[in-house]
Order: C-alpha cells, then sequence, then structure tokens
C-alpha cells in the first residue's frame, strides 16, 4: 500500500478548499499515529510487565494492527468488540497447530461442553474441528440426525445454510450449526477421498447419549461392545455390561470404538483398566519432557477374555488412549483404519466473560512411548468401509440373522469377527464378582 491513510479525492473548486482538505487530511494523519503511539507505549508497558520473552505474543505488534482497523476500517458496523475479540484469541489458538484440540469456547459453546459431558446435547449429534484450517467432521453420535443423515467421519464441512465458511473460526461454525430442536440447518460437504460434494439437510434435536452398548453377534459366542464416547459415567456403565457379557456365557468381545471422539481422561483409563491385569494405561508428558505413567487400575473384569478393537479414523482423544493401551499393554490387534490424531491433555482456562480457553498442556503417548498427536494410531490390520456402508451397531444385532450379518458388508466387524474365531478360547473365564465399582 503507497497510503495507510486516506481520503477519498474529490475536485476542487478553489485552492482554499483544497487547502481545507489537504490540512484536513494532515489532521487525520497526525491524530491516527497519536492514537498508534499511545496505543504503543500503553501496549508496551504491559508487556514489559510480563512479555519480556521472546517466544510470547507480541502485544504491541497486536496492538497496532488493531488501532489501524479500528481507525480504518471502512464496514463500520462489522467492527463489533466481541465479535474482535473472539475471533483474535481463536486465531492465536488455531495458529498452535494442535489439529484443533486446544480451542477457544465462546460462552455458549462453555455450556455445550457441560451437556456432552452430561452426556447431553442439543443440535445434529457431531464432533467437528479444525484441521489444517477446514472443519473436519470427527464423528458423527449414534442414531444421531448427523449419522442418518449419512455424514462421515472426515467429511470436511464447506458451507453452513449456504454461507461460506472457509474463514470462520470453530466457534462460528459450531454456533451456527446448534439450534432449536426441530430446526433444520443446511450442510454442504466434502468427501476428501472421492472429491464429491453433497448437501444434507438435517432437523436438529434433543439428544441424550448412550454411551455403552453390547450385543451378541448372531450365531457366535462373540459379544459386540461399543463405546460411543468417554464422557458421563461411562466406566461404570462398561462395568455393568462387561458383567452382562460374562453372565451370558460370551467367549470374547469385539470392542467398537469407531466413530468414539473421546471425552475425559479419567474415565478412559478406568475404562482400559476393566482389560488390563497390569502394565500402564498411558503416558503423560509436560511441557518440560517429564513423562509420567498412568497404570491400569486393578479389578478388571475382562483381563483373560480374547479381545480385538474397533477403530477408525472417526477415533479420536480418549478412544486413541484406549486403543493404544489395549495394543501395547494386552496384545490386542487393532482393525480398521488410522485413528484421529488427538494426542493431549486438555486444561480448561476460564475466562472473565464466561468463555474459555481449552488449552494442550500435556501430551499422551501409548505405553510403549509411541506419539500419536497430529498422526494417529495406525492398526495392525488395515480396512475400510465401502462409502456407503455405516458401522453396524449392537441396537441393529439383536434382531438380524447370521446371513444378514453376513451380508451387512461391515468388512470391519466381519474382520474381526474371523480374527476373534481363529483364536482358541480361553480355557478358563473368571469370575467376575457382581459388586460395581
Amino acid at each position: 500500500m503507497k497510503q495507510l491513510f486516506s481520503i477519498q479525492s474529490q475536485p476542487y473548486s478553489n485552492p482554499d478548499e483544497k487547502g481545507k482538505l489537504e490540512a484536513l487530511q494532515y489532521l487525520q494523519h497526525l491524530l491516527h499515529m497519536a492514537a498508534l503511539v499511545i496505543g504503543g507505549i500503553i501496549i508496551g508497558w504491559i508487556c514489559a510487565m510480563g512479555c519480556a520473552s521472546k517466544n510470547t505474543l507480541n502485544l504491541q505488534l497486536v496492538g497496532q494492527a488493531t488501532a489501524v482497523i479500528q481507525g480504518n476500517y471502512v464496514d463500520r458496523p462489522a467492527l463489533q468488540r466481541t465479535t474482535l475479540t473472539y475471533g483474535a484469541i481463536s486465531g492465536i489458538v488455531d495458529a498452535l497447530g494442535d489439529s484443533g484440540h486446544s480451542a477457544f469456547l465462546s460462552p455458549e459453546m462453555v455450556t455445550e461442553l457441560r451437556n456432552e459431558e452430561r452426556g447431553e446435547f442439543k443440535g445434529i449429534g457431531i464432533e467437528i474441528q479444525m484441521k489444517a484450517g477446514r472443519v473436519v467432521v470427527v464423528a458423527p453420535l449414534d442414531q444421531s440426525p448427523a449419522q442418518l443423515a449419512g455424514l462421515r467421519p472426515g467429511d470436511i464441512v464447506l458451507k453452513v445454510n449456504g454461507q461460506d465458511i472457509s474463514s470462520w473460526d470453530l466457534s462460528r461454525v459450531v454456533g451456527q450449526i446448534t439450534g432449536r430442536a426441530g430446526t433444520t440447518v443446511r450442510l454442504s460437504l466434502l468427501d476428501p477421498v472421492s472429491g464429491r460434494q453433497r448437501e444434507v439437510a438435517v432437523v436438529r434435536a434433543s439428544i441424550r447419549v448412550r454411551e455403552v452398548a453390547w450385543a451378541q453377534l448372531p450365531g457366535t459366542k462373540f459379544a459386540h461392545l461399543r463405546i460411543e464416547s468417554f464422557n458421563g459415567n461411562v466406566s461404570k456403565d462398561l462395568h455393568a455390561a462387561l458383567q452382562e457379557i460374562h453372565a451370558a456365557g460370551m467367549e470374547g468381545i469385539i470392542l467398537d470404538l469407531r466413530n468414539n471422539p473421546g471425552g475425559i481422561l479419567d474415565e478412559a483409563i478406568a475404562s482400559a483398566s476393566e482389560f488390563l491385569s497390569g502394565g500402564n494405561v498411558v503416558l503423560i508428558k509436560d511441557a518440560n519432557g517429564k513423562i509420567t505413567p498412568q497404570p491400569a487400575k486393578k479389578g478388571g473384569l475382562a483381563t483373560t477374555i480374547p479381545l480385538v478393537v474397533l477403530v477408525n479414523q472417526g477415533s479420536a482423544s480418549a478412544a486413541e488412549i484406549m486403543a493404544g493401551a489395549l495394543r501395547d499393554t494386552r496384545g490386542a490387534d487393532l482393525i480398521g483404519e488410522t485413528t484421529f490424531g488427538t494426542g493431549t491433555v486438555l486444561g480448561q482456562f476460564n475466562l472473565s466473560d464466561g468463555s474459555a480457553l481449552l488449552l494442550a498442556i500435556q501430551e499422551w503417548l501409548t505405553p510403549k512411548g509411541e506419539s500419536f498427536w497430529h498422526k494417529g494410531i495406525v492398526p495392525q490390520i488395515e480396512i475400510s468401509l465401502p462409502e456407503d456402508v455405516s458401522p453396524l451397531l449392537p441396537e441393529n444385532e439383536r434382531t438380524i440373522t447370521p446371513a444378514q450379518l453376513e451380508s451387512s458388508n461391515d468388512r470391519q466387524l466381519l474382520r474381526a469377527l474371523s480374527v476373534l474365531s481363529s483364536n482358541e478360547a480361553p480355557q478358563h473365564v473368571p469370575q467376575i464378582p457382581n459388586n460395581s465399582r
């Protein structure tokens, strides 16, 4: 730019008018410069109080940019304090490159997070994150409006209600997708594998998540046990489900973590411990490189029963912790697709107006020390589902025949069944106490 500050030029009818305009232009220039200098002094003083490190934010530069925008941006109604502030914070967090795991939450999103942790949702039932600058579907929830409308892990959201969201931060996207139950939101989606675009209309709903479900696979003595997320009291629900599985005489378990977006770390540790007789569930590395192991809890109910684990690109966060633990410590086979790659511990830092920062403060490693942050966990047996096939759910399997199971085309589940069938059944299934922990 040749001119930082300018006034739209006008034709001059005489030299006096030209002189007045030039004087006004010069005065405006001085006022803007004064604002920048004063702002720089104030921000510089703040920075001197606690921002001396070269690794901290250059608040003086931020202040200069803000003053330029406030003084010169032509769309004055767009200069909304809250919107600009939230956008600035979101931009800083996004620049960390944490695959959308670290995030800024508006007050409304903080409320949604609390509901999510209780297993309650209002919206369409999807987990989305920012990845490589694009809004990506991590996973649709089981039987949610999003899943029923055909949304799949990996789908890239291009538009919401016809509006291009390429320049939006994640909080704005979430705010536009959520809404009153019974209303409709239109999403334009891109399949990153095929390159095809499609538009879907999804009716919002109030959603109550059932975290744990299981069913006996028809024609077998194997249990299909699904954990949808690691929120609420999922470890207690899992404990109860394992008691039922033992009482039913099941001889093996297919643990399904597909499309599980994660949740609470303690719930993941307690849940993984149900399948481990010892060893570690996860290693936690802090900002200084110190590694702290998180050992399995005692009293697991399914430590010897044959086990395989299903994962896909919708398996994230706490689901990846559990998958890594069962592979490294238990020796369980993982079957499916490379997981999402959310490998950090989030700390929630509440801000003064009810908003919050979710910030990665530690990194998770599998028990053998493998980092899966940004990379995901690669299963030993890689197999994808056809584009038009959704994973079978325990709710479906209670009413189908062995032939229908075989023709379902859920290749991942069928391969897991084949792996379990090729293993010898355990000679002794340990007695499971009836007490819940």
